[in-house]
């Protein structure tokens, strides 16, 4: 024996004892994947690096401290400078009271009833004008008096100056603006009545006492034409009892700045865990003695408990989404192998992760390329090797998982997790529209494209200088490569391990030199054929919903190998021999169509095609029953049981299963129409369907009533195709064609007439 088939024996013999393994404990998988997040949950909370040391300032670090713990501790100078800034910002309040004008139109309206009542003597004119003195606080000369007395002015004063003043008043005036200016931040006014406040900027002019006084000249000059005489009374009338509306309010005003006083928060040194905290060579300045007597004066501590039980919590409830099938609507039930294989590449790649920040820790460059190292860690590509097994939910989940410890070990934040996830679905992506390996070394390309255009958003996103920038987008276009790489590497290693068919192996399975396909083509011609039909048309129903038909065409051309052990038991490879089935009794035939499904997922297990297609080979046809030995044995007793006539199962469980199911019945019954015609083709294909649907057979497959509309057409456009028609010749010309061709064969002989046989369905 050879080298390579030693190792390729040594690997088969590796991976029966795998699936040994995994057939004795069921629920091995489930254990290990547990496992897996307890023991990732607990390194992420686990302290490696060494305890760290204290540099005074002035000293020159003698190596890298990177912070060990995220920490904020409080500047308390800084925080008495910021409140200190919010009590100069906080506007004063000042009350809008409309109750002096009442006060002061009930003054008016007293005083004027002094004037206006009947004085007999001089005496009595002196005690109305002491009276009137008392209630202004002010002197009134006895000439202003006897102008207040005479009619036009009181005309004048109650038709113009006290609607002014009112005015005036219920706008709101101060004592005197200028102090207004003094509030660089403007002033809040309460309106008591109406209970509303407003802001106001420095630039609003409000009234005061004086600009009220001079605009009631100006009013009673312009627009009353009173005459100075008259105006000078009214303003001396008017001077004494006028009251500011506007008012500070010092008490509320205090109260609101010790409100936003205790709003403030404390101003706090941000330390965030690998954070550098001085770089070896860098001369120590107090700042960064501050944040190193901070760390060590907490408790330095190894452990993490709380970050190791939330970051297990966080992954369990991703990795729940392994459970949900397609739609979301049901549960699925994850093989081991999947679980086994989850779990190795989430540990792989996290504790590579956790064993990277020793790396960075240590990394002597500079500092823009130490604080960018993370963007190198290859994430994508343990995607893409998911990619190459799973669809695009189950790598979702994985993408979440991976991205989320892997960001959580190198102490990143959302921005790292973004480049991650997003770089790893991109390669998703890639690796499941390439349809050959030379198309998984181009995707390399976008790849990098992608993960650069990733990069520099999240770049901007978070005003990273140029430096950090361009350093970044080195280590994206390079992650890139290393993701490829690893694609290419560790895939052979996972079909190896796990007998997982991966794209690259799909399309090694469907090239037709295969030995196996070979084989088939030259022991069972009818099937080879069949399989070959089918391919095309199982390809075409895939893409019709957005299956996979790369599966769907690879399991079509191997789901019959099973009749390999008996071909000429089956229809399509008798020719014009005898039927084998007339010598047998309808049990012993039905036995033996049924031993094909079983034999050929043992032919599958031993050629390595993978769990997939051997599951496609047993599912193909699920419990249907075969008719037509059934029907005959019917014929001969009627007390038969129908379960004895039906394929063991189980119903095909995925869409790729029942597509093959639903082809290899239409292709086969197909056979028998005696004019397929497009209009015939519909209805038979029709038939099909909805006969398999009827039976249940497809419960467990996920395909709805659309998605079996759509299949049915690309059936029907592909037998088209087929059974596309034909000129048709003269009878002289065709006969004369089959003499010659018979004489080409060395055979004069008319064509014998087929043989009577199952039905192609039942083959």
């Amino acid at each position: 024996m050879t080298s390579k088939g030693k190792a390729r024996g040594s690997g088969q013999k590796g991976s029966t004892k795998l699936r040994d393994a995994v057939a004795r404990y069921p629920r091995l998988g489930m254990f290990v994947f547990l496992t897996v997040l307890i023991s990732l949950a607990i390194l992420s909370g686990t302290n490696l690096r060494p305890p760290l040391p204290l540099y005074v300032a002035g000293e020159v670090a003698a190596q890298d401290v990177l912070a060990t713990q995220d920490l904020l501790f409080e500047d308390t100078s800084s925080t008495l400078v910021k409140r200190r800034q919010v009590a100069e910002l906080q506007p004063p309040i000042y009350d809008l009271d409309r109750t002096p004008l009442a006060k002061i139109q009930d003054k008016f309206r007293l005083i004027f009833d002094l004037i206006n009542s009947p004085i007999a003597t001089a005496t009595d004119e002196d005690t109305v004008r002491w009276q009137i003195e008392e209630i202004l606080n002010v002197e009134v000369s006895r000439k202003t008096f006897n102008h207040w007395k005479e009619e036009q002015f009181q005309n004048i004063f109650y038709s113009q100056a006290i609607p002014y003043i009112v005015d005036e008043l219920n706008k709101g005036i101060v004592a005197d603006s200028s102090l207004l200016l003094q509030n660089r931040n403007g002033y809040i006014v309460r309106d008591l009545a109406q209970s509303n406040e407003t802001l106001h900027s420095v630039a609003f002019k409000i009234g005061d006492l004086a600009s009220t006084k001079k605009g009631l000249l100006k009013e009673l000059r312009k627009k009353g034409k009173a005459p100075l005489r008259t105006r000078n009374a009214v303003l001396s009338l008017v001077s004494p009892v006028l009251t500011p509306t506007i008012t500070p309010n010092r008490v509320e005003t205090q109260l609101r700045e010790q409100l936003a006083l205790d709003a403030v928060d404390p101003v706090y040194y941000s330390i965030k865990k690998g954070e550098s905290i001085v770089r070896k060579g860098e001369r120590v300045t107090l700042p960064i003695q501050i944040k190193l007597q901070a760390l060590l004066a907490h408790k330095n501590q190894r452990f993490f408990p709380y970050q190791m039980l939330g970051v297990f919590m966080t992954t369990l409830l991703l990795g729940a989404g392994l459970a949900f099938k397609r739609r979301g609507r049901r549960l699925s039930s994850l093989r081991n192998e999947d679980l086994l294989f989850t779990s190795l590449l989430i540990i792989l790649f996290a504790g590579g992760a956790k064993a990277f920040t020793l790396l960075q820790g240590n990394f002597d460059g500079a500092q823009h390329a130490a604080d960018m190292l993370p963007i190198l860690y290859p994430v994508p590509g343990a995607l893409g090797l998911a990619g190459l097994i799973f669809g695009v939910r189950r790598c979702s989940v994985i993408a979440l998982i991976t991205g989320f410890l892997c960001t959580v070990m190198l102490g990143g934040g959302i921005e790292l997790f973004l480049f991650y996830f997003i770089g790893g679905m991109l390669n998703v992506w890639l690796v499941q529209h390439a349809e050959s390996r030379k198309d998984i070394a181009i995707s390399g390309l976008p790849l990098m494209g992608g993960l650069l255009i990733t990069w520099l958003g999240l770049a901007l996103y978070q005003q990273l200088g140029m430096p950090n920038i361009a350093v970044g987008a080195s280590f994206a276009a390079a992650n890139g490569l290393i993701s490829l790489l690893i694609v290419f590497a560790l895939s052979p290693i996972i079909e190896l391990i796990f007998n997982y068919t991966t794209r690259f192996k799909l399309m090694e399975l469907m090239n037709l030199e295969q030995p196996l396909l070979q084989e088939l083509m030259m022991n069972a011609p009818g099937t080879y054929h069949h399989s070959l039909i089918l391919s095309n048309l199982v390809e075409a129903g895939a893409k019709s919903i957005g299956a996979n038909s790369l599966l769907c065409k690879v399991a079509a051309l191997y789901h019959d190998i099973g009749k390999l052990a008996k071909p000429h038991y089956f229809i399509e490879n008798q020719g014009r021999a005898k039927n084998p089935h007339d010598k047998l009794t309808p049990a012993m035939s039905t036995l033996i169509l049924i031993s094909h499904v079983k034999k050929g997922v043992c032919l599958a297990r031993k050629y390595r095609l993978g769990h997939e297609i051997e599951d496609i080979i047993q599912q193909h046809h699920g419990t249907s029953v075969i008719r037509y030995f059934y029907t005959k044995a019917a014929d001969q007793d009627e007390s038969l049981c129908k379960d004895d006539f039906r394929y063991p199962g189980p119903k095909p469980k995925s869409r790729e299963a029942a597509i093959v199911m639903l082809a290899d019945a239409v292709e086969a019954s197909s056979r028998v129409l005696a004019d397929p015609t497009p209009s015939r083709l519909r209805g038979h294909i029709d038939t099909i369907i909805k006969g398999i649907f009827a039976e249940g057979q497809l419960d467990d497959s996920e395909l709805t009533f659309a998605d079996l509309s759509k299949v049915g057409e690309s059936f029907h456009r592909v037998l088209t195709g087929i059974f596309h028609r034909r000129i048709e010749y003269p009878e002289e010309q065709r006969a004369g064609c089959v003499k010659n061709n018979d004489e080409k064969n060395g055979n004069g002989d008319k064509p014998d007439k087929p043989k009577n046989g199952p039905a192609p369905e039942a083959a």
